[in-house]
């Protein structure tokens, strides 16, 4: 009797263009690889773009282990208008002056976001309270609790324009940006909200090893599994 074919396992590494969901990327190696069992350890939002670690196989039993990886992401805050999704696919609430962003005062704005910091989380986000995602009662106009939780972030760069922040920030998982960028220009007097955000690192993997949704699409079959990585010793 012939024994069955292994089945594929490993990590993929995805450069997701913006406007799909993670979920969709999944569905895209699902698809290419004929294959159900891929997970990934991370959420990336629709507007943002970058680094989703893929999991394929046996390699999905790593996937609650991997989700607290630290994660490297590049940005835009934009100042003067607030969002309900606090980035801006969302529709604007608020509107304000935009701040001074002379750097001293940015900078002075920037440690009080540095190092462990206490966080709210998106009132759209899918963490879940009562067995619900807070994104469904945000969706349904119903009162959304307020969830508060610590994260670590290391600013790595900035730079002030006369309406925005540019910025690439490391931190834990579980950060998020939104949040950052929505606190941010309340902490200036003003409001602001997530403009562009591009996910550089999860852990010591990189986007600019990653493949992009088109290449993927054109690949062979076995090309596309030969770009799948061992999952890591310490992991297994």
């Amino acid at each position: 009797m012939i024994p069955p074919a292994p089945q594929p396992s490993g990590l993929l590494l995805f450069d997701k263009p913006k406007g799909i969901t993670s979920h969709s990327a999944v569905a895209l190696l699902r698809k290419k690889l004929s294959f159900s069992r891929i997970g990934h350890t991370g959420t990336l939002d629709p507007m943002a773009t970058g680094l989703l670690v893929m999991l394929v196989g046996a390699a999905t039993s790593a996937q609650a282990r991997m989700q607290g990886s630290s994660k490297t992401y590049s940005g835009t805050i934009m100042f003067g208008s607030e969002t309900d999704t606090w980035d801006a696919e969302g529709k604007v609430t608020e509107t304000s002056p935009v701040p001074a962003l002379a750097p001293e005062i940015v900078a002075k704005t920037i440690e009080a976001f540095s190092g462990k910091i206490i966080q709210q989380v998106p009132p759209y986000s899918a963490i879940r309270v009562g067995g619900k995602h807070l994104y469904h009662l945000a969706r349904r106009n119903l009162a959304v609790p307020e969830i508060r939780r610590e994260v670590q972030v290391r600013w790595l760069s900035w730079a002030a324009g006369p309406t925005s922040v540019d910025f690439e920030i490391e931190c834990s998982g579980g950060t998020y940006l939104r949040s950052i960028a929505h606190e941010f220009g309340r902490a200036l007097g003003s409001r602001a909200h997530l403009a562009a955000l591009r996910r550089l690192t999860v852990g010591g993997w990189r986007v600019a090893d990653a493949v992009t949704a088109q290449a993927l699409e054109d690949l062979p079959l076995q090309a596309a599994l030969a770009r799948l990585l061992p999952l890591p010793a310490e992991l297994c």
